[in-house]
């Protein structure tokens, strides 16, 4: 029953981000709006402990919601064999994208937050 509240808040706060996006035409998709609006509310018992049972539900079955996408491939394998190539270069690329931004943002972050500098510098051998 716990699970079944925690659906329940994720679908509010998904909701509610969808109508705050559309009703204030924010530039940010609903989904993400809710996903704010839910980390904002985690803080809360009442809120945390329904979505982390229903959380614990959905990720002992997720291996269950790969299935559409298996079955999205094998229905299109042509277009896989005449486009595999492209989209497997699409996905190297866009992830050695993600992964340098990540980096670089890092760095610079570093570079600029003393906490963060101290955080990441390697201990020296008399450091405790």
């Amino acid at each position: 029953m716990n699970a079944l509240r925690g659906m329940m808040w994720l679908l509010v706060f998904q909701s509610a981000g969808e109508l705050l996006g559309r009703g204030l035409a924010l530039p940010l998709p609903g989904p993400v709006i809710g996903m704010v609006l839910l980390l904002l509310a985690l803080h809360w018992p009442v809120v945390q402990e329904p979505v982390a049972a229903c959380a614990e539900f959905l990720l002992s079955h997720l291996s269950l919601l790969f299935v559409p996408v298996g079955v999205g491939v094998m229905t299109h394998l042509s277009l896989v064999s005449e486009y595999g190539i492209r989209m497997l270069a699409v996905v190297v690329l866009s992830t050695a994208a993600g992964l340098a931004v990540t980096v670089l943002t890092l760095h610079l972050l570093r570079d600029r937050h003393p906490v963060l500098a101290a955080a990441t510098t390697p201990a020296k051998d008399g450091d405790v």
